[in-house]
């Protein structure tokens, strides 16, 4: 017999789904009611009236009427505009991590044009640096990291061609419901492509255990890792929490959590024993096709191997060769009882050999390894070689049978079920058909992506447009942004967080550089973050938006904005992480400090943060204390602490002190010898000002106090660092 949800959650906080599970019996799967449906995240989204508010000179779009009205009713006035630089330097740190150029400085400062403002937006929206600003974002939510965690923690082959996807993918402002579709079913897709198919990498993103004591529920924990991040990221609930049993809070049943299992449970990951393997990047049709091509490549290169080898012998003992002796006596011995010098040499001298061979052929059998050569080469441009890629793949055998697990253990099968969306998202069963796709994959993932595209979805718009809100301006409507469930807190805004979510999925066609141009564009994000002595003290937390926040920048920003003041920043894309400085006294305590990281190259590191190599077992230091995000999760607000080791590391660190050397060497070559014009110019590129007279005075006494030409240098170098460690360098205007 059903048990309404909300009665079963009154009966000792789930005590009798507890006891059901304890003694291994078939959980009774509870009825999820219309008041169950009633959540305010649950409902349908519909688009409320914009609100009309008194000050409406105030209002440049309709989130600043939903902001103002909230105020108008506690008689608060928002915060005046923001100096003009200071929203600049915002604006562009907002969009691009990166801080604006003494060119971009003035050019904007000079502009007195009232379009200025929204014209400096859509040049920031169309770099490439806005990308590899926003896709690091995504990567967060995602868990992106390049190795699997764990003791052994091996490196995800080809995986930095999922963070390059998602960098891409931001730039070109792909639709987010294709964008969500892509990483969830690319290579189900009719238009199925490498690029689709290296976006369901976004699967085998989390950790692996490559050794688990037990293989069968390891599979399952797999599949855990998938279904918590897909209902985080992209639709905001905790559905996790139903693995075990029912959901403690939310109408999440245990069933719910099954039936989404059972639309992943047909993926593999590819393995070669424990080893992780890439694949070439297209689908199944074409990997088919592509081994195929290597099948009969391998056929014709064993014709000309055959036809070589029919003289190799004779051709080695006649003397023709010009081979040293030792070199051809080595060819002479069979591999497997070769020595190390004998193995080498045979390396050293196969080109040799081998162009010998075919010079001594006769001329019909050059002729006939010409004509297999050919045949080689019109395969290869028949069937192209696939870039490598990380995902997990399908095969064209029926789905394997997928069971309700009691106390979520492998070895505790229950009921068997079927594919299907969480009863309470929708009113009308999703129809799974149970039938493969074009490319040979059981169709399951793409049904279960577009219902999660869907602008009928009452979770995916409100979820993404809070989140993009949230990256803005520091905090969400919602200030659980991964969690709008029961527990999760209420929007502070809800008629606005709907308009935006209503507006994003109609009007903007899930544009989200049109979702940026809207929140930028208004008067909400362009108030100063001046603090008021009422408003702070009742309002602490800045939920009625009043002003904006004052909060620091990301590790990423940080550093990237000390690589562009020094000088020093490469801003090549895309491609293999680089490896960041790790000190020597941290890798001495690994197990084999020579392997697990290379010798730090400062030229190859020096590009954005985005592009570091992320190594889940060993952080880098300077990211790890300035709060980088955790990798084994997904990451939908990361901490914000002020702890002692971050001002020791931006000031005694040796990341931090290089730059300040490599600033204070370009303030020389481009401010010559004057210290007026070096300490002007230093202020510019940090912070995005000139000095004020004080600031002024008290620089050049510093640099005064310097006796010599060395001894200037050396000041200069430490005038640099401190500003490099201001709070205004790592805090957004």
């Amino acid at each position: 017999m059903a048990v309404r949800f909300r009665d079963a959650l009154l009966m000792a906080a789930g005590f009798v789904a507890l006891s059901i599970s304890v003694f291994g019996e078939e959980p009774t799967e509870y009825e999820v009611t219309d008041a169950d449906r009633e959540h305010w995240s649950f409902r349908p989204i519909a688009r409320p009236a914009v609100p009309t508010v008194k000050n409406h000179n105030w209002v440049r779009n309709p989130i600043d009427a939903f902001i103002l009205a909230k105020l108008e009713v506690a008689d608060w006035q928002p915060n005046p505009p923001a100096a003009k630089r200071d929203l600049l330097r915002r604006t562009l740190l907002d969009l691009t991590g990166m801080p604006p150029t003494i060119d971009e400085q003035d050019q904007f400062l000079a502009n007195d044009s009232p379009i200025a403002f929204e014209r400096l937006i859509d040049d920031l929206l169309a770099r490439p640096s806005y990308g590899e600003r926003w896709g690091r974002h995504w990567l967060d939510l995602v868990r992106y990291a390049e190795t699997n965690g764990y003791e052994r923690d091996g490196a995800k082959p080809s995986v930095w061609r999922f963070r390059d996807y998602a960098i891409d993918t931001f730039n070109a402002d792909k639709p987010y419901d294709r964008f969500i579709v892509e990483q969830f079913a690319g290579d189900e897709l009719t238009d199925a492509s490498t690029e689709t198919v290296i976006a369901t990498g976004f699967h085998r993103l989390g950790p692996f255990d490559d050794e688990p004591a037990d293989f069968e529920q390891d599979r399952y924990d797999q599949l855990d890792d998938i279904i918590r991040t897909t209902s985080q990221a992209f639709l905001g609930i905790t559905l996790g929490c139903a693995r075990c049993h029912n959901h403690k809070f939310d109408p999440l049943t245990n069933h719910d959590y099954y039936r989404i299992a059972a639309v992943l449970n047909p993926l593999k990951r590819p393995l070669n024993g424990r080893t992780e393997l890439d694949l070439p990047a297209g689908t199944l049709p074409q990997r088919a096709a592509l081994m195929e091509r290597d099948r009969r490549i391998d056929e014709f290169h064993k014709q000309i191997a055959e036809i070589r080898d029919s003289i190799r012998s004779d051709f080695l003992t006649s003397g023709k060769s010009e081979l040293s002796v030792e070199a051809a006596a080595a060819f002479g011995i069979p591999p497997d009882k070769r020595t190390p010098p004998q193995k080498e040499l045979v390396a050293k001298h196969t080109p040799q050999l081998e162009a010998e061979l075919l010079a001594a052929l006769p001329a019909d059998q050059r002729q006939r390894i010409n004509n297999l050569e050919q045949h080689i080469g019109a395969l290869r441009v028949a069937t192209p070689d696939l870039p490598r890629g990380y995902f997990m793949t399908e095969s064209t055998e029926p789905p394997p049978k997928s069971f309700l697990l009691l106390r979520g253990q492998a070895s505790a099968r229950g009921p068997e079920v079927q594919p299907a969306v969480p009863v309470v998202l929708t009113h009308q069963p999703l129809a799974f058909a149970n039938r493969p796709t074009t490319h040979g994959t059981s169709g399951r993932r793409l049904e279960f992506a577009r219902w999660m595209a869907s602008a009928n979805n009452p979770l995916t718009a409100r979820v993404i447009v809070n989140r993009v809100w949230q990256y803005h301006f520091g905090e969400g409507l919602v200030r659980t942004p991964s969690d709008f469930g029961i527990i999760g807190e209420a929007p502070t805004h809800p008629e606005l967080l709907d308009w935006l979510a209503h507006w994003f999925s109609h009007d903007a066609n899930w544009s989200i550089k049109r979702l940026h141009r809207l929140i930028l564009s208004s008067s909400t994000f362009q108030m100063s973050k001046a603090d008021h002595p009422v408003y702070g003290e009742q309002d602490p937390r800045n939920v009625k938006f009043w002003r904006f926040p004052y909060r620091r920048l990301e590790v990423e920003a940080i550093r990237d904005s000390m690589l562009s003041a020094s000088g020093e920043l490469r801003r090549t894309m895309g491609g293999p992480g680089v490896y960041l400085e790790i000190p020597p006294e941290v890798l001495a305590g690994n197990s084999d400090p020579n392997v697990v990281w290379p010798n730090f190259d400062e030229a190859a590191s020096s590009r954005r943060t985005v592009y570091a190599f992320v190594k889940r077992a060993l952080v880098v230091p300077f990211l790890e204390v300035l709060d980088v995000c955790d990798t084994t999760r997904s990451t939908e607000l990361r901490n914000r602490t002020t702890i002692s080791t971050q001002a020791l590391t931006l000031f005694n660190g040796n990341f931090a002190n290089r730059q300040a050397r490599h600033l204070a060497e370009r303030l020389q070559r481009e401010a010559g010898d004057n210290p007026v014009r070096q300490i002007e110019l230093a202020y510019r590129l940090t912070l995005c000002r000139s000095p004020i007279p004080s600031e002024l005075a008290t620089m050049r006494q510093f640099l005064t106090n310097a006796e010599s030409a060395e001894n200037h240098g050396q000041a200069l170098e430490q005038l640099c660092r401190v500003i490099l460690n201001l709070n205004e360098f790592v805090y957004s205007n």
